[in-house]
């Protein structure tokens, strides 16, 4: 059976998953697990992203500490291409780590490199967590420069001995990362799933964390989990995680206020966004400054369910301020809006420690 949805429907789902409805979670944990990863991002105008991701949803209760905490300390998240992720989801990327690389070039690089990985091995083993810094740059072959990485191939090793599941991210000093044998990172009792089952389960979870997404979405890709689902008015096929669609029938305890780091998993599939939210949403970061409309890396503005505006604000540390440079409203807001918006703001100078003036 499809299930028929109205576009209400669809986006009362969809930011419920994201845990950006009224019912806040607790803990970094808990959203964690919920939306699978947490992107990392050193763009700082209000904070990093991690950090702004998970005061979104935690909100004043949220301490930067907490992160580093039940990332190296407890062990219940780890850090993984440039995102944090719940350990709960290690187990089910492990089989597509065990077969990584399948691109031909990047098998080439690590057979030319053999020499050179085990030298990156034996050091950790021998010497114990220690930055890219501390390793020396031994390659035969050289990768050509990328536009983010420089011409040492540290980096470059660490990443795909990362991706194989031979090192892991045991820490950070500052922004950067701390490397360690995986062994000494990751639990050693981890359940074992055959490739076909963790990807399934793979795409339950991705489900869980959009809640509503496009069959065979290149941006979230689901496959067939869940049920199929229809919503108003759209053409193409939806999936639909049941449980979101069982809460449904559930009292729901109204929207509130987001502002959403640019960098948010909320954003990222922009198909479905345009879709369902009416959002047609561009990250200016990269536009020359002529052509930006909204500022730099401004904060598109949930309101309950749709997306009103856009927040152009930065962080003056020298200061002490957050300067609100602008709020773009997609439309006027009324006057109960207006207070929301202004309130969430007041919380985020709150949070961030630092006075706001008049805009």
């Amino acid at each position: 059976m499809t299930h028929q949805l109205t576009r209400d429907q669809a986006r009362r789902i969809v930011v419920r998953a994201q845990l950006l409805d009224a019912g806040r979670p607790s803990d970094v944990v808990e959203v964690a697990e919920q939306l699978g990863a947490v992107k990392i991002d050193p763009t700082n105008t209000i904070a990093p992203a991690e950090h702004t991701i998970l005061w979104s949803r935690i909100g004043a209760a949220y301490e930067a500490h907490q992160l580093a905490k039940v990332t190296e300390a407890d062990r219940m998240l780890f850090e993984f291409d440039g995102s944090f992720r719940p350990m709960s989801m290690l187990p089910l990327m492990l089989p597509a780590m065990r077969r990584w690389p399948q691109r031909q070039s990047s098998k080439d690089w690590l057979a030319a490199n053999d020499a050179f990985r085990t030298e990156v091995l034996t050091r950790l083993r021998g010497e114990g967590p220690m930055l890219a810094t501390d390793i020396p740059d031994t390659a035969v072959v050289a990768r050509p420069p990328d536009g983010w990485s420089g011409s040492n191939q540290v980096g470059h090793m660490l990443d795909f001995l990362q991706r194989q599941g031979e090192v892991a991210v045991a820490g950070r000093e500052g922004r950067s990362r701390i490397w360690d044998l995986a062994e000494r990172v990751y639990p050693q009792d981890a359940p074992q799933y055959e490739f076909d089952e963790a990807e399934r389960l793979l795409a339950e979870r991705r489900l869980q964390a959009a809640g509503i997404a496009k069959y065979k979405s290149p941006w979230t890709p689901v496959g067939e989990a869940g049920e199929p689902a229809s919503v108003e008015g759209l053409t193409l096929k939806y999936r639909v995680d049941p449980r979101a669609l069982a809460a449904l029938d559930e009292e729901d305890e109204g929207g509130r206020v987001a502002f959403l780091n640019p960098y948010d998993g909320m954003l990222f599939d922009r198909y479905r966004l345009r879709e369902l939210f009416d959002f047609d949403y561009v990250l200016e970061q990269f536009k020359p400054k002529p052509q930006r409309r909204y500022g730099f890396f401004s904060h598109p503005i949930l309101i309950g369910d749709r997306f009103a505006g856009m927040l152009e604000a930065e962080t003056d540390r020298t200061n002490e301020v957050l300067v609100v440079r602008a709020v773009h409203e997609f439309y006027p807001f009324d006057p109960e809006e207006d207070e929301m918006v202004r309130a969430e703001i007041r919380d985020l100078a709150g949070w961030l420690g630092v006075d706001v003036p008049a805009w």
